[in-house]
């Protein structure tokens, strides 16, 4: 009984350590270390994440001077500066220990979320690699950099972040954890940052793929293949094109909204995004033109309808592709689709061959005479 109350008590302080470890040391009651206090002090310090304490201050010349430090043992830390706190687009200084006790800090570009799309020795911050430092001491590194900006920074959309593993000719794996703030560099203050452009991201790439990608595209193969079944296959197909198409529509406002709030450069995306929206709405408009069965225009309107539909269902799947690819989605919205994509196209083959089957054997059941 007693050494299970001793263990008990062991457990107990250790378990309590463990909760108390973090707010214990992301603190700015440690000193710095000797070999950076005569290029960073005075700088003003506040507790930001987990164990990441932010020491900074900004000089007449507009240039900041930065230590950030967090408890480590092996791996990469890093601090990104973004303008709408989203990692695509931004700039991060990166640091590590590399495995011969060689110290390593370098930029690097964030063009996607990928290990291959973040590229050292790229971004949009101004610095001197001779002013940057990186010190371990006491489990803790220490990452000191100076980036010098056009006007005195305000409030800045922040990204911090880890990875465990060291990296291996100046290549990030995937970070363990990470998190974006808006830090005020005026006044020490610091809050989440909103997750809106990413959520608003995911909306308009989700509400987009769904209707574009795969209600307009059934509603498509309802109006060709099921005929057979009048007047069933009219009200299917007007009813799920409708729903479709304003799908569609709340999917693109989600994307001006999302453009409006990041002021994105893809003009491709924009640009076959307009161009199927015209055409959405052009098969719309030709609902209250539509002749009746037996009058001699209705052929024609029978191809436009048919190859302006289909026209806007290709351009859809190729903007598709191309919002996947500029909005670094990731993998799992590449496979989803692809599969997507792979069973329309599988289902409209068996169906095509289907139907020419059926026509042709009616063509030569028909007696002569």
């Amino acid at each position: 009984m007693v050494g299970m109350g001793r263990c008990a008590s062991v457990g107990a302080l250790l378990l309590a350590l463990a909760v108390l470890a973090p707010a214990v040391t992301a603190t700015c009651d440690d000193e710095l270390p000797t070999h950076l206090v005569g290029n960073y002090s005075g700088l003003a310090c506040t507790p930001v994440w987990n164990t990441f304490v932010l020491r900074y201050a900004q000089g007449k010349d507009n240039v900041l001077r930065v230590v950030l430090s967090t408890m480590y043992s092996t791996g990469w830390v890093g601090m990104g500066f973004s303008k709408n706190g989203l990692m695509v687009g931004s700039s991060a200084m990166v640091g590590w220990m590399g495995k011969t006790g060689v110290a390593h800090i370098k930029q690097f570009q964030l063009q996607g979320k990928t290990p291959s799309q973040v590229v050292v020795d790229k971004g949009s911050l101004v610095s001197n690699d001779h002013d940057h430092t990186v010190l371990v001491q006491q489990a803790k590194i220490y990452l000191a950099f100076q980036l010098r900006f056009t006007q005195p920074l305000k409030s800045q959309s922040v990204l911090l972040a880890f990875g465990s593993a060291i990296p291996v000719n100046d290549r990030l794996s995937e970070h363990q954890d990470k998190t974006a703030i808006t830090f005020d560099f005026t006044t020490g203050s610091s809050s989440s940052a909103s997750s809106f452009p990413e959520g608003l991201k995911r909306t308009h790439g989700a509400l987009n793929l769904f209707a574009w990608g795969v209600l307009l595209p059934i509603g498509a193969i309802v109006a060709r293949y099921c005929r057979r079944w009048d007047p069933l296959w009219f009200y299917l197909h007007t009813g799920i094109q409708f729903v479709g198409f304003i799908l569609g529509l709340a999917g693109i406002v989600a994307g001006v909204s999302l453009y409006n709030k990041i002021q994105a450069n893809v003009p491709a995306h924009r640009g076959l995004g307009i161009f199927v929206l015209v055409l959405g709405i052009l098969q719309i408009l030709a609902i209250f033109l539509r002749p009746n069965k037996d009058s001699k225009y209705r052929k024609f309107w029978n191809w436009y309808h048919h190859w302006v539909g289909r026209l806007a269902l290709f351009f859809a799947a190729v903007n598709i592709v191309v919002g996947i690819k500029v909005g670094a989605a990731g993998n799992s919205w590449k496979i989803g689709y692809g599969f997507n994509l792979a069973v329309l196209l599988i289902t409209i083959i068996t169906l095509e061959v289907l139907l020419w089957t059926r026509w042709r054997n009616n063509s030569s059941s028909t007696p002569g005479y």
